[in-house]
């Protein structure tokens, strides 16, 4: 069967191939109901639409860019525009509609940009300033938002409750039953008139009105379960100036007007112009295909919505909003293609295809079998032409049987409880602050045999303290005592100069807060941000006196290395010789080996003639300093990492920092272990691929790292999970959901197949051996019911514990099926038909039942029998490994209601429903004997489990 799987049935967790996806599809065969099978897979036909729509987008910028470009040799020349500004709009106070926005920027118009006054102009024309933002007047905005709409997307209708009935109405084999419930009601009432013989149809369409309305409450309840989730994906804020204020504000509320502040990794919210920004660089891959970065600044201000800033950062005026982007217009198109099916989906329904078949050739056999035993009979007797009404309605309900057969083999719910229990463990992962964006992240994470993380804010905790400084060449620490002593031993000129460094060249930027303080703002030329690639910053000044002046700061070697000059304890600039080399590269080990991150402090007076254009140079500082920075471990890390190595997960620690500061906080955390092997950035990326399969294993550190390496800014954007606290014990909680969804899905699976070889194997023996089933239609749905919908709800539902952590993950390519479940599910399908064909064979003796109804007797005791046998083989396949089965039982609140519920129904079903289900009372002996039974069932799981395999 694995095998199978795997040839047939194995998708990759992201960016499966069409043709993956198109193969299973071909593959399944036989669906009873595709509208609920296929309900939560990609809609191929709709992701076919949103590719054409990337490679039209792509056409049309290319040929936008290409035209701003000519237009610009024109520009001297624009003409007024025969733009006319619509009433409705003058009547809002604007002076420019919204397809006049959305044609500037989409179409990178720069003639109508230059005809509106530029960015300014623009702004100036939707009533807002680009330093004050809009004003948070509800009115005010109200009537922005009537003229300009609002920042989302075209979204498909939620289904509601109705359609949910509808598509599990669907069903092809219920569809048959009712049909066979018809006939069977109109002959029977043509017979013997009504209520007589009325009963088996009426039993039969109410069993599928059951059924039916219990699929669709399960599916209902999960379409809100994932409702709720992707409100929660959708709460993504972004920082804009509003009130002269800056604030945060969720990107669903952005309007045109308002000012966007982004920065690397972020993602583009809306259609804007570019107002000022540094070294800004764009992704527009996902709107257009294109790979190569696009260059935005004052001469190409054309920003799109969904692209991202690869670098740099910059102030936007959004102008276009939700759908009248092509951002939103490809969204809408992509949603409706839905979500990649995840792999263990693909693989649960080459399961379910397998057993489908196989239940199919028993439903015929079945069938044929009951057939041929009545035509023999008819054939001895000589009535082989002459058919009589109950003779029709018998062979009816032979053909309702086998029907009923295929319902219970082929399990279409076997692909949902996947989602139902990735639904269940998403839900429960967003209140453990982890957002999971995919459905088969979540199965990944549970596979998962390596975590790579980065150092700052996940294994510490990001609280950035200074301890030790090397100011003018002298060491000291830096501690509550010493705070107000520390710049009096420190030349005046040094001070100043250290000072311009630390609040000038800086990530953060000249923000107005609430009660309107700001820090005083100095004369920038030239921002260039952090870069992981460069690993320094730098900014240059305009100095009061006039001339200018660059800062730089980063990684110390690299800084020090551009340096060729520093501060020495009199304040005076001195040459940097290789004394004063020796003493500052050892000052930057001793911290590192301290665990600390160390920071040089440099700066460098520039000559005139610097341009803006120009970039900062590398080479030529005078050294003020080297600090060393202390970045707490979070509590709880190393214990972390210890489960981790107990569950089979290589812990890797992935840091821009000094190999020593890495090593010294590897350790601290239990990652670098003494066979393990630390190695920086630039020698892991020279390695060979044969070098990199020997090295990887060993490899527990990369110090040094690129974006190359690592992408954390970019990474956080655009992962599939999230961590919302940073924390890596959170890390580890995913992980144990990951496990815990797998585990729950072969629990479940173990359990229908053992529901079904039963149920097909009573039922055709005895076909074979007595002509007829003893087990009818509807008690076959409920069966089904209690196997399918209920049994996913309280199986695939299992919170996870921590013995989950103690065993090694499960590969993408492992057996699904393992041979503990085999065993499992033979065990107790060999007790449970022993019980059965001796209740068969010997029960009317045993009972002593004799009479016109003792047949009716028997067969309800072996159906009471049999579905206890499934109530309390359900407990046992809680733990498939482990005795205990009841441990912690009681806090899974839908796990005892669904057993408490089927214990209920299946009372009601065999007291008060005799007439409708072909069932009869049972005395308190006869029931005390079927729980029994089914009680037994616990003792043979146990002892089966003693069974190596």
């Amino acid at each position: 069967m694995d095998s199978y799987l795997n040839q047939n049935f194995d998708l990759k967790s992201k960016h499966s191939s069409d043709e993956a996806l198109e193969k299973w599809r071909t593959v399944v065969g036989f669906v009873k109901n595709p509208k609920r099978r296929f309900r939560f897979t990609a809609n191929l036909s709709k992701r076919y639409e949103a590719a054409a729509m990337r490679r039209t987008n792509q056409e049309k910028l290319r040929i936008a860019v290409l035209v701003s470009k000519a237009a610009f040799q024109f520009i001297s020349g624009v003409q007024p525009s025969d733009y006319v500004v619509p009433e409705q709009v003058i009547a809002a106070g604007f002076q420019l509609c919204a397809d006049e926005l959305g044609s500037i920027v989409e179409g990178h118009d720069v003639k109508k940009l230059k005809f509106h006054g530029g960015v300014s102009g623009i702004a100036e024309k939707l009533s807002t300033s680009t330093n004050t933002g809009l004003s948070s007047d509800a009115a005010l905005l109200s009537k922005r938002q009537e003229i300009y709409g609002i920042n989302k997307f075209a979204e498909p209708e939620a289904k509601g409750f109705w359609v949910f009935v509808w598509e599990a109405l669907q069903d092809m084999t219920l569809m048959i039953l009712g049909a066979c419930a018809i006939v069977s009601l109109v002959v029977g009432i043509a017979m013997e008139g009504w209520p007589a013989r009325a009963h088996d149809g009426l039993g039969i369409v109410a069993s599928i009105l059951l059924v039916v309305f219990v699929t669709a409450t399960s599916d209902y309840r999960q379409s809100l379960q994932f409702k709720d989730l992707d409100k929660e994906k959708k709460k993504i804020t972004i920082q804009v100036t509003r009130n002269d204020c800056r604030q945060k504000l969720s990107i669903y509320d952005l309007l045109p007007g308002d000012i966007v502040h982004l920065n690397i990794g972020d993602q583009v919210p809306a259609d804007g112009l570019f107002v000022s920004g540094f070294s800004v660089l764009i992704d527009e891959s996902s709107l257009t295909g294109e790979s190569e970065p696009v260059v935005v600044n004052d001469k190409n201000p054309f920003m799109l919505s969904g692209t991202k800033l690869q670098d740099g950062s910059c102030k936007m005026l959004v102008t276009t909003v939700g759908m009248r982007t092509q951002w939103g217009k490809l969204m809408a198109t992509l949603s409706e293609g839905g979500d990649d099916e995840t792999p263990l989906q693909v693989k649960l329904n080459g399961v379910a295809t397998i057993i489908g078949k196989v239940g199919l050739f028993f439903a015929v056999v079945t069938f044929a079998v009951m057939v041929q035993g009545l035509l023999r009979s008819k054939l001895q007797e000589g009535t082989i032409w002459s058919w009589s009404g109950d003779e029709a309605l018998k062979l009816l309900e032979f053909f309702a049987v086998a029907v009923t057969i295929v319902v219970v083999a082929v399990p279409e719910g076997l692909p949902l409880a996947v989602t139902l229990s990735l639904a269940f463990a998403m839900k429960k992962m967003m209140n453990d602050k982890t957002l999971v964006r995919h459905l088969a992240a979540c199965e990944t994470m549970g596979s998962a045999t390596g975590i790579c993380s980065d150092k700052t804010g996940t294994l510490t905790t990001n609280r950035m303290t200074v301890v030790k400084s090397c100011i003018c060449m002298s060491v000291k620490e830096i501690n509550s005592t010493n705070k107000a002593s520390f710049c009096s031993e420190i030349h005046e000129s040094a001070i100043k100069l250290l000072l311009q460094s630390i609040f000038m060249n800086t990530g953060g930027e000249i923000v107005t807060s609430k009660d309107g303080r700001q820090r005083q703002a100095s004369k920038t030329v030239k921002v260039e941000p952090f870069n992981s690639t460069k690993k320094r910053m730098g900014v240059v000044l305009e100095l009061p006196g006039g001339g200018l002046r660059a800062h730089t700061k980063g990684a110390s070697e690299i800084v020090l290395a551009g340096c060729d000059k520093v501060i020495d304890s009199n304040g005076e600039v001195v040459p940097l010789d290789e004394k004063s080399i020796n003493h500052l590269n050892a000052t930057i080990n001793e911290f590192a080996n301290e665990a600390l991150r160390t920071l040089c402090l440099a700066y460098l007076e520039l000559k005139n003639g610097f341009s803006s254009n120009n970039a900062i140079p590398v080479s030529g500082y005078t050294c003020l300093g080297i600090v060393g920075i202390k970045d707490p471990v979070r509590p709880g890390v190393k214990e972390s990492v210890a489960i981790c190595r107990t569950a089979g997960i290589t812990v890797r620690m992935v840091t821009g920092d000094n190999i020593n500061t890495a090593k010294a906080i590897a350790r601290e955390c239990g990652i670098l272990t003494d066979d393990g092997i630390a190695i920086e950035g630039p020698d892991f990326r020279e390695k060979s691929q044969e070098e990199l399969l020997k090295l990887i294993p060993k490899i527990q550190v990369i110090a040094r790292s690129s974006p190359m390496d690592k992408h954390t800014l970019v990474a956080k954007e655009s992962a599939d999970v999230i961590i919302l606290d940073d924390n890596f014990s959170t890390i580890l909680t995913v992980a144990k959901w990951g496990r815990s969804v797998y585990i729950n899905i072969q629990k479940f699976v173990q359990f229908q197949l053992t529901v079904n070889i039963v149920a097909l194997i009573v039922n055709f023996s005895s076909a074979c051996l007595t002509g007829s089933a003893p087990l009818t239609a509807v008690q076959l749905l409920w069966v089904n019911m209690i196997m399918d919908t209920l049994g996913a709800l309280a199986l695939a539902t299992e919170p996870p514990t921590d013995e989950l952590m103690k065993r090694a993950p499960v590969g993408r390519k492992g057996n699904f099926i393992s041979n503990v479940m085999w065993r499992n599910i033979f065990g107790q399908s060999f007790y449970q038909l022993m019980v059965i064909w001796y209740l068969q064979a010997r029960g009317k003796a045993m009972f002593e039942l004799d009479g016109p109804d003792s047949t009716l007797k028997l067969n309800t005791l072996i159906f009471n029998s049999f579905v206890f046998c499934q109530v309390f083989n359900e407990i046992s396949s809680r733990n498939m490994e482990e005795i205990n089965v009841l441990s912690g039982i009681l806090n899974n609140s839908v796990f005892v209601a669904v057993l408490g519920c089927t214990a209920v129904f299946q009372i009601i079903i065999i007291e008060f429903l005799g007439t409708f289900a072909s069932t009869t009372p049972l005395t308190y002996s006869q029931w005390g004997l079927s729980v029994v039974i089914g009680f037994f069932s616990m003792p043979i799981a146990a002892a089966l489990k003693l069974v190596p395999v």
